[in-house]
């Protein structure tokens, strides 16, 4: 069970990364970036092929990884974002998708469609705890997700640079008017979330792999985290992201953790899949969408597209 638990933990660590940068460029913008999942996919290759030159542990090559995202975001936001801006959000988000398919099929022609994975972050191997044997790398992946959060918290709120990227995201117009230079502001925000993507996506290579299509996946997870804990919410989306790895992975471990189910049984089998652990999940989410619109730490109105 803590194994388990452990996982879930880890997975939802990597997911709060991805969805935290989904809500920055939210509020920065007011639109919906759908190549932030793609950016994941992007930071997994990376790792892989800086570790094909460079043969390194994992949080050796995730500084290189952040930084290199982060100059890939600054680029997005020059093709995807500042020639739109004016127009309105829905022309941001299609461009998103459209370099989001650039993406997926740049990631194809170079890597092919194989799945690769990316080094662990401290080698393989086991922690003991209690006497319970658990995965050293899920347990490196909760530590270093959680230190990344933590420094995007502190970057927002105890320095001069996070309260000027926090003043753009609240009323543009009125930091402009106090001399903030927002365009800056808004590349800033996209780096920074490509980093955190970017990191996201070196965590998950590990363990899950990563191929061209994965991005899909990753921008409808982020979506959803979203969407449970509120638009604009960036406890929120921890939060969502949270809740969606663990009914991912503790959901079809129910066989094996209550004995009243006969895990050999094709029906329970079934029942306790990963596909009828999504549509469970998207069922959920239609109801939240139904019940409280605003997430459980999102605005009473909704102004974003």
């Amino acid at each position: 069970m803590l194994q388990i638990l452990l996982n879930a933990l880890a997975l939802g660590s990597a997911y709060a990364l991805l969805a935290i940068g989904f809500v920055l460029v939210l509020n920065a913008t007011s639109a919906v970036n759908f190549t932030q999942g793609d950016m994941v996919m992007a930071g997994g290759f990376l790792a892989v092929a800086i570790a094909a030159v460079l043969p390194l542990p994992g949080i050796a090559l995730l500084p290189v990884v952040m930084a290199l995202m982060m100059g890939l975001g600054l680029v997005f936001s020059l093709l995807a974002y500042f020639p739109l801006k004016s127009r309105p959000p829905v022309s941001v988000f299609i461009s998103t998708i459209a370099l989001g398919i650039v993406f997926q099929n740049t990631a194809n022609a170079i890597f092919g469609a194989a799945p690769r994975a990316a080094p662990p972050l401290f080698g393989g191997g086991s922690l003991v705890v209690g006497g319970v044997s658990i995965s050293a790398q899920a347990a490196s992946v909760i530590g270093v997700a959680a230190l990344l959060i933590a420094a995007q918290w502190w970057l927002f709120s105890r320095t001069a640079l996070g309260l000027r990227l926090r003043a753009t995201a609240q009323d543009r117009q009125m930091a402009e008017a106090v001399g903030i230079r927002v365009n800056w502001m808004i590349a800033a925000t996209f780096g920074l979330a490509a980093a955190l993507a970017g990191a996201a996506g070196l965590l998950l290579a590990n363990t899950f792999f990563v191929s061209p299509t994965d991005g899909t996946n990753y921008i409808i997870k982020a979506y959803i985290a979203v969407t449970i804990g509120g638009w604009g919410s960036l406890a929120g989306a921890v939060l969502g992201a949270m809740l969606i790895a663990l009914f991912e992975v503790i959901y079809p471990s129910i066989p094996t953790l209550l004995p009243i189910f006969d895990s050999s049984s094709p029906l329970v089998s079934e029942l306790f899949s990963q596909t009828t652990a999504t549509i469970i999940l998207y069922a959920v989410v239609l109801v939240i969408l139904v019940v409280r619109p605003q997430g459980l730490f999102g605005e009473k109105v909704q102004r974003r597209a």
